[in-house]
C-alpha cells in the first residue's frame, strides 16, 4: 500500500533544487523563439497575500512552464510597485516609515510567492523603490518634459479633508474618501500634467494591432472617449458674449430647448452683479464639489439643477429665447463646460425637462416623446426642424454643419473625454520630481547626469495641514541652484504618483541591471513585446492606458521598437470568499494561503486555483473543493504503484492519451485551466479503470501536470527512475488521427429496455451489430421464446430490439 503524498518536504526539496540550479533563468540564446509572460506589478501593501491572488500568477506560471517544454526562451519576471498610497497609508496607520514597512511587506511577499512555486526569474527581480531603479522612471518624465509632454497646471482636484491628499476619482464614494470615509471637497492646485492627450487617437487606433479580449478593448475606447460632432455658438441674450457648447448631433438642434452650464463655469461669476439668484448658485457650486466627476455624470442620480435668473441663451438655428441652468452633471473638465438640451432624445435631459417643467420638442420622428426620450435616432428622419425636415439623420449632420459654418457661428469637431493626467501628488513616498524652479528661468530639469535625484529621509513623512508635500519642510533639500543660471532655486517638492514606475517595469524586465539605459535596445529588440499581460480588470483601463502612453512617447523617441507594450491582454475573475463576498479583513472571509500550503501543500492550492471554475470568471471559494483536488493529487501519488515498464502507450489507453494531449494542450493556451484539469482526472480515473499504466503513459500525464503541480511531478519523475528534470523535457504532442474513436459502446435494448452494453466498431454494418447483440447472454435470456418483429438501429447510439 503506497503512503500518501506527503507536500511539505517535498516542496522545500524541489524549491531548494531549482534555485540551486537557477532553473527558470532567463536563456541568452537568441535563435530561439521568446517568450515574455507579464502578471500584474503587485503593490506590497502590507496586507500580504490572500489566496484570490494567486490565481494570475499561476495561471501564467503555468503557461510560461508549457512554454519553456515547448523549446522557448522565457522571460517570467516579478517585481514591486512599492511607491503610492497604498505603502504610505499602511506606514501612516501602524506608525511605521514607509521604506521598513516596504522591505519587511516585500520580504513576505517574496516568501509567499515562493512557496507557491513560480518559476520567476529571481534574477531580473526590480522595485519601484530602488534609486537604480527610479532614476530610469525621472529620466522618461524628463523626456517629456523636453518634448513639451509635461507641465505645470492650475487644476481642481478632489480634496480629503481627513486625509489632506489629493484623491483620484476613483477613491471618492458618496461624496467621502473610500478609505478613511472623510469629506472631500474641490480644491485648486498646481499640479504635473502628462499631456496624454495627444496620443488619444492612435491609443483607440492602435487597438486594432493587439489581442485584447473586447471588453479591455471597450474600456479603453470608452475611457478616451473620442466623439465627432460640432462646436456652435449659443448668443447670450443681450450680450456680446456667446456660450460655446459642443454637441455630437448638431442636427438635433432645433431640439435645443434649454441650457446647462457646469457650476464651475465662469459666466456664473462674470455676471454675479446681474444674476438674480448668485447666492443660490454660489451654494449649489459648493455641494456639487463634494462630489467626484464619477458621481456627478452617473446616469441613474437625481437629477439636480438651479436656473440662473438673469441670464438666458438664443438658440442659433431659430432665435428662440432659452433659459440656461447649472447642473451638476456638465463638468468643465469635458467639452466647454456647457450642453444644449434636446430632451426629446436624451433620457438624462428628459428626466430633467420632465422635473423642472421644460418644453420637449420632437426633431426625430418615430417615438412618443411625452412618455419617454426617443433615443434612436441614428437613423430617421428629421421633423420640426425648418430645412432640415424630412431629411435623413446622416443627410441633416452634413447639410446642418454646411449651414453653422456658413454662418460662422459653428464648426466641425473632434472631442474626447479624456483630460490630461494629473502626476504628482502631496506626498512623501513617491518618486521626486527632477524639476527645480528658478524666479529667472522657470522651471528648468535636474541635469541627466545627476539622476536619480534620491528622496531624502524625513522623520515626519504624513501629509501637512496646509496640503503641501512634507518634502516642502526640508528647506536643505528644497533650496538649490538653477542649472541653467546657477541662481538661487527650489526643488519640486511634490512626489510622481504611484502609476508612474507601473507605467513602464515591464521594459527594465528586460535588462534590469543596466547603469547605462533603461535598457538595451538589442535586449528590448528580442523581448517586444510582451507576449501575454495578464491582471485584473480593475487595472485594464487606467493602468494601461497610462502605460500604453508611455510606450508609444518612447516608441515615438526610437527608445523602443514596438509601436505597442502588450500583444496579449487577458483578465481574470476574482476569488470570493466562501459567503460569496469579495476578500476582506473587514468582511471577515480572508483565506490566508499561507495556511492552505501548510495543511494541504502549494501544488494542491495551485491545482484548486486553476480548477475552481472558469478563468474570467469570479468563483467562491471552497475548502471542499480543496480537498477534492488534494485527494486528486494523492491518487496521481498512489499510481506509481502500478506503473508497468512499457514506454509506448497501451492499446487500451492510445486514443484517451492523445485526446488528453491534445484537450490540455488547447486549453492551456485558451486559459481553460478547469477542464484541462478535468481531462487529467478523467484520464487518472481510466487508469484505475484498467489497472495499470505504462511507464510512458505516467510521463506524459507528469509532463502534462507538471505546470500546475510542478513539486509532486518533479518528485514522481525521480521516484520512476528518470534522468533529469521534468522542466527541461519536451511538451507531448499528439497525432490528430490517433484523437479520434474507432470503437463506440451502444445501448442494447428489448422492447426499450436496456438489457446490455456493446462496444462495436464505427464502421460496423446494422446486420453485423444485430448479429453481435443476440450472441449476448442478457440478449438471449430476453428473447427466448419470443418472435422478433422489429429493429430499429441508430447507428453509433441504439440497438432496440422489437420482441412478441
Amino acid at each position: 500500500m503506497s503512503e500518501f503524498y506527503s507536500p511539505k518536504d517535498i516542496e522545500q526539496k524541489w524549491q531548494k533544487i531549482w534555485e540551486k540550479e537557477e532553473a527558470f533563468k532567463v536563456g541568452t540564446d537568441k535563435s530561439k523563439p521568446k517568450f515574455f509572460a507579464l502578471v500584474e506589478f503587485p503593490y506590497p501593501s502590507g496586507q500580504g497575500l490572500h489566496v484570490g491572488h494567486p490565481r494570475p500568477y499561476t495561471a501564467l506560471d503555468i503557461i510560461a512552464r508549457k512554454r519553456r517544454l515547448e523549446g522557448y526562451n522565457v522571460l517570467y519576471p516579478m517585481g514591486w510597485d512599492a511607491f503610492g498610497l497604498p505603502t504610505e497609508n499602511y506606514a501612516i496607520k501602524n506608525h511605521i516609515h514607509p521604506k521598513i514597512v516596504t522591505k519587511k511587506n516585500i520580504e513576505h511577499f517574496t516568501e509567499q510567492l515562493k512557496a507557491l512555486g513560480y518559476s520567476f526569474d529571481w534574477d531580473r527581480e526590480i522595485n519601484t523603490t530602488d534609486p537604480n531603479y527610479y532614476k530610469w522612471t525621472q529620466w522618461i518624465f524628463l523626456q517629456l518634459f523636453k518634448k513639451g509632454l509635461a507641465y505645470k497646471s492650475e487644476m481642481p482636484i478632489n480634496w480629503c479633508t481627513s486625509c489632506k491628499v489629493g484623491l483620484a476619482n476613483e477613491e471618492v464614494v458618496g461624496g467621502v474618501c473610500e478609505r478613511c470615509g472623510g469629506e472631500v471637497v474641490r480644491k485648486v492646485k498646481s499640479q504635473w500634467m502628462l499631456k496624454i492627450t495627444e496620443y488619444a487617437d492612435k491609443l483607440i487606433d492602435d487597438l486594432d494591432m493587439v489581442d485584447y479580449i473586447e471588453k479591455i478593448k471597450v474600456s479603453q475606447v470608452n475611457w478616451i472617449g473620442r466623439s465627432v460632432g460640432a462646436e456652435v455658438d449659443f448668443k447670450i441674450a443681450g450680450k456680446e458674449e456667446n456660450l460655446r457648447i459642443f454637441t455630437t448631433r448638431p442636427d438635433t438642434l432645433f431640439g435645443a430647448t434649454y441650457m446647462v452650464i457646469s457650476p464651475e463655469h465662469p459666466l456664473i461669476d462674470k455676471y454675479k452683479d446681474e444674476i438674480k439668484n448668485y447666492t443660490d448658485l454660489i451654494s449649489y457650486r459648493e455641494q456639487a464639489a463634494k462630489k467626484s466627476d464619477f458621481e456627478r455624470t452617473e446616469l441613474v442620480k437625481e437629477k439636480t439643477g438651479v436656473v440662473i435668473d438673469g441670464l438666458t441663451a438664443i438658440n442659433p438655428v431659430n432665435g428662440k429665447e432659452i433659459p440656461i441652468w447649472i447642473s451638476d452633471y456638465v463638468l468643465m473638465t469635458y467639452g466647454t463646460g456647457a450642453i444644449m438640451a434636446v430632451p426629446a432624445h436624451d433620457e438624462r435631459d428628459w428626466d430633467f425637462a420632465k422635473k423642472f417643467n421644460l418644453p420637449i420638442i420632437e426633431v426625430v420622428a418615430g417615438g412618443d416623446v411625452n412618455e419617454a426620450a426617443f433615443t434612436n435616432t441614428s437613423t430617421g428622419k428629421l421633423v420640426n426642424s425648418d430645412f432640415l425636415n424630412g431629411l435623413e439623420v446622416a443627410d441633416a449632420k452634413k447639410k446642418i454643419l454646411e449651414w453653422l459654418t456658413e454662418k460662422g457661428i459653428g464648426y466641425k469637431k473632434v472631442n474626447y473625454k479624456l483630460r490630461d493626467w494629473v502626476f504628482s501628488r502631496q506626498r512623501y513616498w513617491g518618486e521626486p520630481i527632477p524639476i527645480v524652479h528658478c524666479e529667472k528661468c522657470g522651471y528648468v530639469p535636474v541635469p541627466e547626469s545627476e539622476l536619480p535625484l534620491m528622496l531624502p529621509e524625513v522623520e515626519s513623512y504624513e501629509p501637512t495641514d496646509n496640503g503641501e508635500s512634507p518634502l516642502a519642510a526640508m528647506t536643505d533639500w528644497v533650496d538649490t541652484t538653477c542649472p541653467h543660471c546657477g541662481g538661487p532655486a527650489h526643488r519640486e517638492t511634490d512626489t510622481m504618483p504611484q502609476w508612474a514606475g507601473s507605467s513602464w517595469y515591464y521594459l527594465r524586465y528586460i535588462d534590469p541591471h543596466n547603469n547605462e539605459a533603461f535598457a538595451d535596445k538589442e535586449e528590448l529588440k528580442y523581448w517586444l513585446p510582451v507576449d501575454w499581460y495578464n491582471g485584473g480588470m480593475e487595472h485594464t483601463t487606467l493602468h494601461l492606458l497610462y502605460s500604453r502612453f508611455w510606450h508609444k512617447f518612447l516608441y515615438d523617441q526610437g527608445l523602443v521598437n514596438t509601436p505597442e507594450p502588450y500583444k496579449k491582454r487577458t483578465s481574470h475573475g476574482m476569488i470570493l470568499g466562501e459567503n460569496n463576498e469579495k476578500m476582506s479583513k473587514s468582511r471577515g472571509n480572508v483565506v490566508n494561503p499561507d495556511d492552505i500550503i501548510g495543511e494541504f501543500g502549494a501544488d494542491t492550492l495551485r491545482t484548486y486555483e486553476m480548477f475552481i471554475g472558469a478563468f474570467d470568471l469570479s468563483a467562491a471559494w471552497s475548502i471542499e473543493g480543496v480537498k477534492g483536488c488534494r485527494r486528486f493529487l494523492d491518487r496521481v501519488w498512489k499510481l506509481k504503484d502500478i506503473v508497468t515498464s512499457e514506454e509506448a502507450y497501451s492499446e487500451k489507453l492510445e486514443i484517451k492519451m492523445h485526446q488528453t494531449i491534445k484537450k490540455v494542450t488547447t486549453d492551456f493556451e485558451t486559459m481553460k485551466f478547469n477542464t484541462a484539469i478535468a481531462a487529467m482526472m478523467s484520464l487518472v480515473n481510466e487508469f484505475y479503470r484498467v489497472g495499470s499504466i505504462t511507464k510512458g503513459e505516467f510521463k506524459t500525464l507528469l509532463l502534462l501536470l507538471n505546470p500546475v503541480a510542478p513539486h509532486i511531478t518533479e518528485e514522481l519523475w525521480q521516484i520512476i527512475g528518470e534522468e533529469g528534470r521534468v522542466y527541461q523535457e519536451i511538451w507531448p504532442v499528439y497525432e490528430e488521427a490517433k484523437t479520434i474513436e474507432n470503437t463506440v459502446e451502444i445501448a442494447v435494448q428489448i422492447n426499450g429496455k436496456v438489457k446490455a452494453n456493446l462496444t462495436i466498431s464505427l464502421d460496423e454494418k446494422q446486420e453485423e451489430v444485430e448479429a453481435k447483440a443476440k450472441e449476448l447472454d442478457s440478449v438471449k435470456a430476453a428473447l427466448n421464446g419470443k418472435n422478433v418483429v422489429k429493429v430499429i438501429y441508430v447507428p453509433g447510439r441504439i440497438l432496440n430490439i422489437v420482441a412478441k
